[in-house]
């Protein structure tokens, strides 16, 4: 009698949780999985010759390329997103993760495998906002390739101080050369200690930036995660040019300044 009470209120519980509705040619559902920012993952349903297609129409690549600067992802990102279809049994197509649920099967289990697969995919997200330095290092490069503004990466340079500093980007464009040190961390508490070393670097490589061959120093942000306080900023400004990666045209227009 317990486990009969018990597999009855699941039933109730859980069924509740989903909640259809008519849109237009869909039948929408909302289920109760989250995308890691809190948005709700919602599933379409198309009925058509006795077939019953379920698909996030997208949403969830969708909402991916929302969370990263880049609009590519990368072999290994590509890679997880099939590993997880085939993992649930679930078609990758055109962007979408789609399954069909065919005459005499129940629809509830198709439902919910494109809707783990949608949790799965989106928790690539992880893999934005955990990336280290040298993955957003690895976008700036592509960004500066994709300009066609030569550069080297991971120049070392020797300060006042006769400690060895490596920058992330040495560029060099025909009104001026600069170098470029890349700022990034997923925790609130590392920033001002990152924040910190820049300057540290900065100030001691500050030879670099006097004569008629003077460097531009520019401290770009990844301000895709909102880690950053305006003291981080401020501690930084006044000896380098601040940039900002969620606007990737900041660090084109500081790097072509006279």
């Amino acid at each position: 009698m317990i486990a009969t009470s018990i597999c009855d209120d699941l039933r109730k519980q859980i069924s509740a949780l989903f909640v259809c509705s008519e849109e237009d040619q869909y039948v929408r559902i909302r289920t109760p999985y989250l995308y890691p920012d809190g948005d709700v993952i919602d599933l379409f349903c198309k009925a058509e010759d006795e077939v019953i297609t379920v698909s996030d129409l997208g949403e969830t690549t969708r909402w991916l390329r929302m969370q990263t600067i880049s609009p590519k992802r990368s072999a290994k990102q590509k890679a997880l997103i099939e590993d997880a279809c085939l993992t649930h049994g679930v078609e990758f197509y055109r962007g979408m993760l789609l399954a069909r649920c065919r005459s005499g099967e129940s629809l509830a289990p198709v439902v919910l495998r494109v809707a783990q697969a949608a949790l799965r995919v989106s928790d690539l997200w992880f893999t934005f906002r955990s990336r280290s330095v040298e993955s957003i290092t690895d976008e700036v490069a592509d960004f500066l390739v994709e300009r066609q503004l030569p550069f080297d990466r991971g120049e070392k340079l020797a300060g006042r101080s006769g400690r060895v500093w490596t920058v992330d980007f040495h560029v060099r464009v025909p009104a001026r050369s600069s170098l470029v040190c890349v700022l990034s961390t997923g925790s609130r508490s590392a920033a001002r200690t990152i924040a910190e070393h820049a300057l540290a670097g900065w100030y001691d490589l500050n030879h670099l930036a006097v004569g008629p061959e003077a460097l531009r120093f520019i401290s770009l942000f990844d301000d895709t995660i909102d880690v950053w306080s305006p003291e981080d900023f401020r501690l930084v400004e006044a000896i380098s040019t601040i940039a900002r990666w969620s606007q990737p045209e900041s660090l084109a227009e500081a790097l072509a300044a006279a």
